[in-house]
């Protein structure tokens, strides 16, 4: 789909989409179009359940006196309580409204909105921002059908306001962050026979062309490294390991300490030994998408040139059951010479981002680190899907991220780390074991624990996006499947707590 903007003036021979405020106060242009078409409008409002609310939504086919196939009205409530998370759902709600319709051009007017000239901009490039992470499919294995009557129509999208060339500016970052969150809702969408860890390093490679550096570790690599507790979890696997490093220098002085983002991308996790239940198992193909946000955060902040120094690092294995297996009861040696009792090998991400925190935090001495990871389904008992777990040790870090989450519609939660749950992690026999003692109470508070053994001084925080993946419904901005979850969120933090140091 492609986006124009334009200054306010009526279309010709597509769709018009007006707003209606609080009450059914029309906008200046809906009032025009009511005068044009000898009150339809007002019409149509008098005889429907439409009261100019956030997310009310009217058509009026064919009306006289104008030369556009509909008119929709939009509700949009109160004009001092609108956010950009509100123009976005716009966005995405249009997208899929006129998809179902069959229309194939549509233009917004978003006039009288009584803002200035910075908000207007902003509010034209969020709708349009709404309506292409609202326009994201993953067909790739689907043969085409001309018959097919799912297939989206709409074609093009103008956003017509006072400020046109602001928007058209501020519309080209936010298209860099969506392509971003389409990377990683298509790794996460990936089968498990195509994206394994080999084909993921190689996804990696292609971010060169945005100025990424990437370097890929093989298995001989992390083995003299000494990375036995990621090594193990592969071990069981045909498909080798990988470790993927991926830089990108936007800052202005060289010598600024780099932000870490850390990624479990386990490719399929069977649960190895300790086999997971054949219902629902082919879901296990998104198990890695904490290191599927990692990378279409890094793919977002090279394509806006983001004005930071990052690194992102993720740990690619998959857990799986053969003779060679990693067993219940065996225990491995991490990175930082830490022994590891391994209880139950499907508690297996823990391991994978053991190594690869300790490698970041030891190689590359992060200002902070943050790791993404469908870790624990307890964090779904706790959370749902409304929220992300989030753990930290540092509180300005964990409030950046809150404050981040909440200003892009992510949201998070954070939960308590303390010593009696740490204590839950001791092995009788070595150093830790990667389960905790308490059966399944705290389950996801243990894994954040354990991690955190492995982040040194770091600043730290850990994101536990189980339940934020992948999802079974659609939202106005994002189509059921891989979310992207986690890409617009940390985009948002590095920009308001790093950027312009």
């Amino acid at each position: 789909m492609k986006f124009a903007f334009t200054e306010l003036s009526l279309p010709k021979r597509s769709s018009l989409a007006v707003p209606v405020f609080a009450d059914n106060e029309l906008s200046p242009t809906a009032k025009e179009v009511n005068d044009l078409t000898g009150g339809a409008l007002t019409r149509a409002l008098e005889t429907s359940r439409f009261k100019g609310k956030k997310g009310d939504y009217l058509e009026v086919l064919a009306p006289t006196g104008v030369e556009v196939s509909r008119v929709i009205l939009v509700g949009l409530g109160k004009i001092a309580d609108l956010t950009l998370t509100d123009f976005e759902n716009l966005g995405g709600t249009l997208v899929k409204r006129l998809n179902a319709a069959g229309a194939r051009a549509v233009t917004l007017m978003l006039d009288g909105l009584e803002l200035d000239d910075t908000k207007d901009n902003e509010a034209a490039a969020h709708v349009a921002y709404g309506a292409k992470l609202a326009s994201y499919r993953f067909e790739k294995y689907k043969s085409d059908s001309e018959d097919d009557d799912n297939q989206p129509s709409l074609q093009r999208m103008t956003l017509a306001c006072q400020a046109s060339a602001g928007a058209r500016k501020a519309f080209a970052d936010l298209e860099a962050i969506a392509d971003g969150v389409f990377l990683t809702r298509d790794l996460v969408s990936e089968p498990a026979n195509k994206l394994f860890p080999e084909a993921f390093a190689d996804r990696c490679k292609e971010l060169t062309d945005l100025g990424v550096e990437v370097e890929i570790l093989d298995e001989e690599k992390m083995r003299r490294l000494g990375m036995g507790a990621l090594l193990g979890v592969g071990q069981g696997s045909v498909r080798e390991s990988r470790m993927v490093v991926m830089k990108w220098n936007g800052a202005k002085k060289e010598d600024q300490k780099p932000i870490a983002f850390v990624g479990k991308g386990v490719c399929f996790d069977t649960g190895g030994i300790s086999l997971k239940p054949a219902p629902g198992m082919e879901e296990m193909k998104w198990d890695m998408g904490g290191a599927g946000t990692v990378t279409g955060l890094m793919k977002a902040l090279a394509g806006r040139k983001a004005k930071v120094n990052v690194i992102g690092v993720i740990g690619l294995v998959e857990n799986m059951p053969d003779g060679n297996a990693q067993r219940p009861g065996d225990i491995v040696t991490a990175m930082n010479g830490t022994t590891i009792e391994v209880l139950n090998t499907d508690a297996e991400g823990r391991l994978v981002l053991a190594d690869a925190l300790w490698y970041t935090q030891d190689r590359f001495k992060p200002e902070v680190m943050i790791d993404l990871a469908t870790l624990t389904g307890a964090i779904i008992i706790s959370l749902g899907h409304e929220n992300a777990g989030l753990f930290a040790n540092d509180d300005k870090l964990a409030d950046d991220i809150f404050a981040a989450g909440k200003e892009v519609g992510e949201g998070v939660w954070r939960l308590p780390m303390q010593k009696e749950y740490a204590d839950m992690i001791k092995s009788p026999i070595a150093d830790l074991q990667n389960i905790g003692s308490g059966g399944r109470g705290a389950g996801s508070i243990v894994a954040a624990e354990f991690l955190k053994k492995f982040v040194g001084e770091t600043a730290w925080a850990h994101i536990d996006i189980a339940g934020m993946a992948w999802s079974k419904k659609d939202s106005p901005t994002v189509p059921k499947g891989g979310t992207g979850y986690g890409v617009r969120m940390l985009d948002q933090y590095v920009r308001s707590a790093h950027e312009g140091k």
